[in-house]
């Protein structure tokens, strides 16, 4: 099978020809594309190089499927002409996630919504892919009423002049700023611009994204969303009120027996989640699993991920997969 991987000099394109090889997904061929001062240079996928293309020289590859990660405007642009030649695309940036026309998907939590006329498939937001394996399971057995969530996000989910900066402050070299701040020992409580309620963009999509995704609209859902030095993944608490009780054994049963979710949980050991362990990882790691003591029928947890890859990468792969599972693609 011949896929495309758009925008493959970036983090998270690196990070899909990784996890495309690692999956094992049958990719006879890929055609990496990138912008025009990308074109020509070479990326390595399974020890063989490949040289990257234009956008337009994409389509004339004629892959089975495009996966994209260049941005909002790149795939505003050209995600259609894509579709329009019959390439099937999973698209990353925000572009098409909250058009009601497209399907916005997390495997463990929603992949049967695909048909075979999904040709624009979004991927979600890397905050919002972690919080929602970690939701659906429980949401199932108890109904969600409300989320309150806050995050502690890497560096890698601003992109490589964010880990250059930390890196650089680390060092003390003065190099150009991802950040109006330093972030080195320190933590910055804005991820995006903001908007006329207050909120971030980042916070919004949490709670718009979440919605969409566990196809309920009653959930009630706000968020705060911090970025912090650490290029590991993504760490978040999460508050979650149920309209009915639970059982703290079953709650723990119920998400280790979960797809895609490893409870990490022993207070005596002091083990619980963090980026050090979810790093280069594709599961989602939870833990600090507990009663919320001041209300009725909430629940307390951590829920920790690579946002390189599930959250970004090998959600969108797993999109690939499990439509070539279903004779989709």
């Amino acid at each position: 099978m011949k896929v495309a991987v758009v925008g493959a000099t970036g983090l998270v394109g690196t990070k899909m020809l990784e996890v495309l090889a690692e999956r094992g997904f049958p990719v006879t061929e890929v055609v990496p594309v990138a912008s025009e001062r990308s074109v020509g240079k070479e990326v390595d996928f399974k020890g063989k190089k490949y040289k990257v293309v234009s956008m337009a020289d994409g389509i004339a590859a004629k892959p089975a499927v495009a996966i994209f990660s260049a941005g909002g405007g790149t795939s505003l642009e050209w995600a259609p002409k894509y579709a329009e030649a019959g390439i099937t695309v999973i698209d990353n940036s925000s572009a098409w996630r909250m058009d009601p026309t497209k399907k916005l998907v997390v495997p463990e939590v929603n992949a049967e919504v695909l048909t075979k006329d999904d040709k624009i498939i979004a991927n979600p937001n890397c905050s919002t892919i972690q919080m929602v394996v970690a939701l659906q399971p429980l949401h199932k057995k108890y109904t969600i009423k409300r989320v309150v969530v806050s995050t502690y996000q890497s560096v890698t989910g601003t992109g490589k002049q964010a880990v250059d900066q930390l890196f650089n402050e680390r060092k003390g070299i003065e190099g150009t700023m991802a950040y109006k701040y330093r972030i080195d020992l320190n933590v910055i409580p804005q991820i995006d611009v903001f908007l006329d309620n207050g909120y971030t963009k980042e916070e919004m999509k949490m709670v718009k994204e979440t919605c969409k995704i566990m196809q309920d609209d009653s959930i009630k859902v706000t968020a705060t969303t911090v970025r912090i030095p650490v290029v590991g993944g993504h760490s978040e608490s999460v508050n979650v009120e149920f309209a009915n009780d639970f059982d703290l054994a079953e709650v723990i049963q119920l998400l280790s027996e979960a797809p895609g979710i490893i409870v990490q949980q022993n207070d005596a050991e002091q083990l619980y989640p963090m980026p050090l362990w979810a790093h280069e990882k594709d599961e989602v790691f939870v833990g600090r699993i507990r009663r919320d003591e001041s209300q009725a029928n909430t629940l307390n947890m951590w829920v920790v991920s690579d946002n390189l890859r599930k959250g970004a990468a090998t959600n969108a792969v797993q999109i690939a997969e499990y439509l070539l599972s279903k004779g989709l693609l």
